[in-house]
């Protein structure tokens, strides 16, 4: 099974990540990792850190000659911005004057300063900074490569930010789109709705123009892959809990949902879920509102995932806050951000979600070698195909 850690502060020198139990011989571009990384960093909205930062990693272990060996992938991340907090951040002498003893609402900077007994903030924020995103985004760039070899897409796309929703229409037709990624990609906002985009747009300069910020939602599709990952025998193993677990470890993210979710509950049984037919030797559904997961098992549909992001709670017109030290009421404190990151979002999804689709994949196909991997997989396929 793959597992992975990441380790790093949002200002310190870098970051840096262990991947462990990844197959041998599976091909690795790095071009695409990286590539994957300047995804995260791109959309209308995103702060100053997008335009010092230009992430790059650096593989210390695990690949030789282009394919993964079957021992841990090690690799780093150095943070360019480093050079002007290394006083900051120093990690052998003080440098006093700089402690921040006044939470931001909607951050970890209380919770973490009351459990770790701190008295100074940026130890907690440092490091629940969404900047540790970066590193499960390469994680993720390495284990689509391996989805990418079974035939297994992620994609992902902008539904809405702020108040502004896409047309029905073009949520529809992007659950079509074979190359959704494309065409969200080369939207400023990741939306494939050209009316929404603008309106998202203008929304995030309004929000900017008065200080505040904006959250939205996303949908992450993860197209081919087979029915029966996942189990329903015990509660850690069904798919579609690990997923909602992967998802809503994402900074800022409050909600997720599968398939038609939350709307899903005024309807009746019979306008809920996926009648089955026998079309052609197989059994198809011609409907997917449970967004590909049945009893904690995907069923041979496209898994539909909405993910949903508050707005950034780092203001430019901060929230009152009370100075933990002094107990003095104060605006809070106010750290560079974002406007929004929910296009950024999307591709962390897409990053997020992808280890948990390989592990579903490695339980039932599990090899030390991509070779036997994919025997065990097309058997299994044919077999599914065939019924």
């Amino acid at each position: 099974m793959i597992r992975f850690l990441t380790a790093g502060e949002s200002h310190g020198p870098g970051l840096m990540s262990v991947i462990e139990g990844f197959p041998a011989n599976v091909p690795i571009n790095l071009e695409q990792v990286n590539n994957e990384l300047f995804r995260r960093q791109q959309g209308y909205g995103r702060g100053g850190r997008m335009r010092i930062e230009q992430d790059e990693i650096e593989v210390l272990s695990g690949i030789r000659f282009g394919k993964t060996l079957g021992s841990p992938i090690g690799f780093e991340l150095r943070n360019k911005d480093w050079k002007n907090w290394a006083e900051v951040m120093n990690q052998q002498t003080p440098y006093p004057g700089r402690e921040i003893s006044r939470p931001r609402p909607g951050h970890a900077d209380l919770s973490g300063f009351y459990k770790y007994g701190f008295d100074d903030m940026r130890n907690v924020l440092e490091r629940s900074s969404a900047r540790e995103t970066a590193m499960r985004v390469a994680v993720g760039a390495f284990v689509k490569q391996f989805l990418f070899a079974l035939d297994v897409q992620i994609h992902s796309h902008v539904l809405q930010i702020g108040s502004v929703k896409s047309s029905a229409e073009s949520r529809e037709k992007a659950l079509l789109m074979p190359d959704l990624n494309k065409q969200a990609d080369a939207s400023p906002v990741r939306c494939v709705d050209a009316e929404a985009e603008k309106q998202m747009m203008a929304f995030i300069d309004s929000a900017k123009s008065q200080g505040d910020t904006a959250g939205g939602v996303v949908q992450i599709v993860v197209k081919n892959l087979l029915p029966g990952l996942g189990s329903y025998v015990h509660w850690d193993r069904k798919l579609d809990g690990q997923l909602a677990g992967a998802l809503m470890s994402i900074q800022a993210v409050k909600g997720v949902e599968i398939g038609v979710g939350f709307k899903g509950a005024d309807r009746p049984g019979s306008e809920f879920h996926d009648a089955l037919f026998f079309e052609n030797g197989q059994t198809v559904h011609k409907t997917n509102r449970a967004g590909g997961i049945e009893g904690g098992m995907s069923n041979g549909e496209d898994i539909v995932i909405q993910v949903m992001m508050k707005p950034i709670p780092t203001l430019m017109k901060p929230l009152q806050s009370v100075d933990m030290i002094t107990r003095e009421v104060f605006l809070a404190h106010k750290e560079r951000s974002d406007i929004t990151a929910v296009p950024a979002l999307a591709v962390i999804c897409e990053a997020v979600v992808a280890p948990v689709i390989a592990n579903a994949l490695m339980e039932k196909f599990g090899a030390d070698a991509l070779e036997e991997i994919k025997r065990s997989y097309q058997n299994y396929k044919e077999k599914t195909e065939g019924n």
